[in-house]
């Protein structure tokens, strides 16, 4: 496997110091699932930009920080430096605080936004830490978590409502989770776990293609690339759409 193989995520940076922050963040990936909450409120008759923006920066405390300190927590499989206390303090004050925000947003727009924190506040954990024997930590929960909930969740929050059209973005952002998911799950394998790979493809025709590890992850890793740039794209495009 090349260097750049060896890493444990196509965004990882050399462990160390800052360096060690900047990929817990899974810079790609957070701004993917941040991208569903900007497709949520863009769908929303009225577009409340402000509400926006806070409803953004509770998933990034929840998500982008509260969730990968605790996935880092639980095996350093992005094999940083940052000490398990601080780790810790990172999970608990962002989770923290993107709780406080969602109970701000629900005394003011509707009070059932508080089941949709208190069930962000549990799956963030369930599924990171694995809790209840892993039973949340499966290619569903995530897509459910990590794709649906974000749609739902910057709806309601603009509307205090649900309709059939955030319906079918949920499904939207469930699926193109699911595939995510799907596809890492391999990366993530090759990357995290497999030490060598020795074998050869026969095409049709007699050309013989060496199969490694490089080979096993480039494909779903590009297409996981593509995905992440196109999402945010959708949700520029959405954002632009409604500013004019």
């Amino acid at each position: 496997m090349s260097d750049g193989a060896r890493r444990p995520a196509f965004y990882a940076l050399r462990p160390g110091g800052w360096r060690d922050y900047v990929t817990l963040l899974h810079p790609p990936y957070t701004l993917w699932h941040l991208s569903y909450v900007a497709i949520g409120a863009a769908l929303a008759p009225t577009m409340k930009w402000g509400l926006l923006g806070w409803t953004v920066l509770a998933f990034l405390l929840a998500m982008g920080v509260g969730a990968h300190a605790l996935d880092e927590l639980n095996g350093r499989p992005l094999e940083t430096r940052i000490p398990s206390r601080v780790l810790v303090a990172l999970a608990v004050a962002s989770i923290a605080a993107a709780c406080a925000i969602g109970i701000v947003v629900a005394l003011r727009t509707t009070l059932w936004l508080l089941l949709f924190v208190a069930f962000g506040a549990f799956v963030v954990a369930a599924y990171n830490l694995e809790l209840f024997g892993g039973a949340f930590h499966s290619d569903v929960w995530f897509a459910a978590a990590w794709g649906a909930f974000p749609v739902l969740t910057a709806y309601v929050a603009s509307t205090e409502r649900v309709r059939l059209a955030v319906v079918a973005a949920a499904a939207f952002g469930f699926l193109s989770s699911l595939a995510q998911r799907r596809l890492s799950t391999q990366v993530r394998l090759v990357r995290r776990r497999v030490e060598s790979v020795a074998g050869e493809a026969r095409l049709a025709g007699g050309t013989v293609l060496p199969v490694d590890a490089d080979l096993l992850a480039r494909a779903p890793e590009a297409a996981l690339q593509a995905l992440a740039a196109a999402m945010a794209l959708l949700a520029a495009a959405l954002l632009l759409f409604r500013a004019a």
